[in-house]
């Protein structure tokens, strides 16, 4: 089982939690040659779900990839 869902966390500079966009949703952050990229994902009990990777280019997160991310979320618990 993968260490995140065994209860270890990531934490900042490396990854932070976003609970605006969700419980147990955080992103990761991913420097390579010049771009910081982000991996949206969200811990589950028995998995992790990635929810949107992308790239970087202001301190905001940007508002179509929050709602993408919140909806994603949504049908994901739904199911």
């Amino acid at each position: 089982m993968p260490l995140l869902q065994k209860g270890e966390k990531l934490s900042m500079p490396h990854s932070r939690p976003l609970p605006s966009i969700g419980r147990n949703y955080h992103e990761l952050r991913i420097r390579e040659k010049g771009r910081t990229w982000r991996t949206g994902y969200h811990i589950d009990d028995d998995t992790v779900i990635i929810l949107e990777v992308f790239a970087k280019k202001t301190e905001q997160t940007p508002n179509h990839v929050k709602e993408a991310c919140k909806r994603r979320l949504k049908q994901y618990l739904s199911e």
